[in-house]
């Protein structure tokens, strides 16, 4: 009894192009030209592949014309030395032929990862140069399927499908040429069949087009679930989602799986029927030629041979043209995708006449300071307050109040939307944002590492620092006997995400990493959040060390952090409600006052 495999019923476009994704028509003669732009530093390559494209293109039908000529001259004629002869050149000829056809396949090798080399550097810079909003409203899965599966389609178009496809079209060509001057009265009957192949390729071009158009789309999803399941996973596995998880998943790749089905079909029912075309026109060839021959004396027997071996070859490609059409479909459908992520432009970009600040002495000034990340929806209002060089600003509130968002304005992550960001003076519109996060340290709360050795993770912020120069930071910190302690010190290698490492140890790292970097300007985002009472002790006195005489902003939940800033701002619905030192924001029994008592119940002011 054969079982029948069962998947769950497909979706319809629409449900893809709910995603996000648009439909334009797969091959476009602008998509074959940009990609193509990326051959110009494999110009040499190129110019050779060409011309073994034409040589390969034209050998074929050579070959069926020799061994024709030897069938018609030598054989018929009954010359062995004749017979020799022909032999001797048709095997040359195929000698020559296979020398091509290796050279075809290196160069096209060659040009297919250089291109596609070139393109995953450019949306490598891409990404590298998108504003943080650009992360936040797209998934990582499908960048990272951008950078894989559609750029490797995008190489499999060049050298498969562009190239064999040019090969067969030369052939095709070529043969044509050969019947026309042998015969042109069968040729004109291989001409009235020709219709036929074009009727089925367009019969089948939107049947293919469309599935897949949504194989790619159901493997990026597909690829998005596993990138957010993976950096998620401790949340599965705390509320015990694994099962549900693993539904949802089931359901993707069922999906996947159903479109794969759908152009395995359209795909597995396209190359029969060229086959089968093929065999009506050459039998058709036998019938006309045969009747000529015998009832009109034109043409003979030798001609029939001719074009029964040449109808084979100009026909023939055109199943493999067929299936390279499928390749090309999945190869436009990536470019597009590909060349949608390059073509985005970040957010918002340096202004033309932004200058690189000079050294900083750290004055922050906000004046009338709004911003909203989705317009009509504000999150800061009429911020006013100035830092002064040294100082530390504690910012404090609600969640949603507004204190990630200052840190981000000031980052320059974000513009603001109205009023001014002044730093030494500059409005922070006309500095350039690299330029400045250079002269600034931030610590968040993640605690990010890069994996690497401890030291590669210390020279993040200036790769130019020397050992000695970071193994003094560590020094100054007090905490070069934590890293020491580690298996292999400083060359210790880290995991992703710092994993190995302690939330504490990670933490330590990170202040060292950013003292490193000897920045003006330093920001703690929730940075302190995450450690033990223990761990809170060194902490405190290497974030001590670590802001002094440096103008610090601080994010932070927990009291030890807060009680020695010089200014404390109270934030609510971004709105700045309250200012000054930590007791005297106490003595007001304000806003501030209320979060204290309700930080000191949860032990916060330990």
């Amino acid at each position: 009894m054969t079982q029948t495999v069962q998947f769950k019923p497909i979706k319809t476009l629409a449900h893809v192009q709910m995603e996000g994704e648009t439909h334009e028509a797969p091959l476009r003669l602008s998509l074959f030209r940009r990609i193509f732009s990326y051959s110009g530093p494999y110009r040499a390559a190129m110019t050779w592949l060409i011309v073994s494209v034409v040589l390969r293109g034209l050998q074929g039908p050579a070959m069926v014309w020799a061994l024709s000529a030897v069938v018609n001259g030598p054989i018929t004629r009954g010359s062995m030395n004749g017979l020799w002869l022909g032999v001797a050149g048709y095997t040359a000829l195929m000698l020559f032929t296979e020398f091509t056809f290796y050279h075809r396949q290196h160069l096209s090798l060659i040009l297919g990862e250089g291109v596609v080399h070139d393109l995953r550097d450019d949306i490598f810079r891409r990404l590298q140069a998108q504003t943080m909003s650009y992360f936040h409203r797209t998934k990582i899965g499908r960048i990272i399927s951008r950078v894989a599966s559609d750029a490797e389609a995008v190489r499999m178009g060049i050298q498969n499908a562009v190239f064999v496809t040019a090969v067969n079209f030369v052939q095709m060509v070529g043969a044509a040429a050969i019947m026309a001057w042998t015969d042109r009265t069968l040729f004109l009957v291989v001409v009235v069949m020709a219709p036929l192949y074009v009727g089925t390729y367009h019969l089948f071009k939107a049947r293919l087009s469309h599935a897949h158009r949504a194989v790619q789309e159901s493997f990026s999803r597909v690829t998005a679930n596993i990138a957010e399941s993976i950096v998620g996973i401790r949340v599965t596995q705390g509320f015990v989602r694994q099962d549900l998880n693993a539904e949802m998943f089931g359901n993707l790749i069922a999906d996947h799986a159903d479109y794969n089905v759908a152009v395995a079909r359209a795909s597995g029912a396209f190359a029969p029927i060229l086959e089968m075309l093929n065999q009506v026109v050459t039998s058709v060839i036998f019938i006309v030629g045969g009747y000529l021959a015998i009832h009109s004396g034109h043409g003979n027997v030798g001609t029939l041979i001719t074009f029964y071996f040449l109808t084979s070859t100009m026909l023939q490609p055109l199943a493999s043209i067929g299936n390279q059409y499928t390749v090309a479909l999945t190869a436009m459908a990536g470019a597009e995708r590909v060349f949608r992520m390059l073509d985005t432009p970040p957010d918002f970009v340096d202004a033309p006449d932004a200058q690189d600040p000079p050294p900083i002495t750290g004055r922050v000034e906000f004046r009338g300071l709004g911003f909203e990340y989705r317009p009509g929806t504000p999150v800061l209002i009429d911020v006013n307050f100035t830092a002064e060089p040294g100082q530390t600003v504690a910012l404090v509130g609600h969640t949603g109040s507004g204190k990630s968002t200052i840190i981000n304005l000031l980052s320059k992550f974000y513009p603001p939307t109205r009023g001014a960001l002044l730093i030494d003076g500059h409005d922070i519109l006309k500095l350039r944002g690299r330029s400045l996060r250079k002269q600034m340290g931030i610590v968040l709360q993640n605690n990010f590492l890069f994996t690497g050795t401890v030291m590669e993770n210390l020279r993040v912020g200036n790769a130019e620092a020397t050992d000695e120069q970071v193994i003094d930071a560590a020094r100054q910190l007090d905490v070069l006997d934590l890293i020491n302690d580690l298996p292999e010190g400083f060359q210790t290698v880290v995991g992703e995400r710092g994993a190995g490492l302690s939330l504490g140890q990670r933490q330590l790292i990170c202040f060292t990493r950013a003292l490193v970097a000897n920045p003006h300007i330093m920001i703690l985002d929730e940075a302190t959040s995450a450690v033990d009472t223990v761990t809170e002790v060194r902490v405190q006195k290497a974030l001590s060390i670590l802001l002094k005489g440096r103008t610090s902003f601080v994010v932070a939940h927990r009291l030890s952090t807060i009680r020695h800033a010089d200014v404390v701002l109270v934030l609510d619905h971004g709105r700045i409600v309250e200012r000054g030192t930590h007791d005297q924001l106490l003595a007001t029994g304000g806003v501030y006052a209320n979060l204290y008592q309700q930080f000191a119940n949860a032990g916060g002011s330990r």
